[in-house]
């Protein structure tokens, strides 16, 4: 038996269409993310591009992300006198709970003979990723292909710089993003995660 807004909230999914789904997903994402099994999986974060980064050396800087989601901690090699770097690197953080709060990105400037200087920082709301996740679980979303799930508009919690578009690729819940760095004078980052999960009983 479930708890009775649980059983509220299922017997809403049972009968709504997809758009009537998403309304109540958005409206309860807690309820939806922490109902049923336990969640486990993978958060895979690529940062893809930084542009319009700041000057830190003489007439460039040497650039490199650190990305932190909870205790967990990962960064991208250096890219040296670049204000445009691609890096197209893949971050791993393992998720052994229902995904939520913020992820965060810090840029630095790599120096030999001093502290390394900041370039700015960004947060992102996960909460819509996760929604998408579970919104995925319950309409069964398995066909190939894209499926858009959602959109994320800009806002204080987010540092996006324009609409961003969660949608189902192949099995995985993917969300492409530009976020505007914090704290500088300039500076874009590009991101693409993808959400990955599985389910055990508890």
């Amino acid at each position: 038996m479930l708890e009775g807004g649980r059983e509220i909230l299922l017997t809403i999914c049972l009968n709504a269409n997809f758009h009537d789904l998403v309304a109540v997903l958005l409206a309860f994402p807690e309820s939806f993310l922490t109902m049923g099994d336990q969640q486990h999986g993978l958060l895979k974060v690529t940062v893809v591009q930084g542009k319009r980064l700041v000057i830190r050396d003489f007439k460039s800087s040497d650039p490199y992300v650190i990305v932190k989601l909870g205790n967990q901690t990962a960064r991208t090699k250096v890219i040296n006198s670049c204000l445009n770097p691609v890096w197209n690197e893949e971050l791993l953080f393992s998720l052994t709970e229902p995904l939520s709060g913020i992820l965060n990105l810090e840029v630095f400037d790599k120096d030999r003979f001093k502290a390394d200087d900041k370039m700015g920082r960004a947060e992102l709301n996960l909460q819509p990723i996760a929604s998408a996740a579970r919104l995925k679980q319950i309409i069964h979303v398995s066909s190939p292909g894209q499926t858009v799930l959602r959109k994320v508009v800009p806002d204080s919690d987010n540092c996006l710089l324009r609409e961003s578009t969660i949608s189902c690729v192949d099995g995985e819940v993917v969300q492409c993003v530009w976020l505007k760095l914090r704290e500088v004078e300039s500076g874009e980052i590009e991101l693409k995660i993808k959400l990955t999960t599985t389910s055990s009983s508890t």
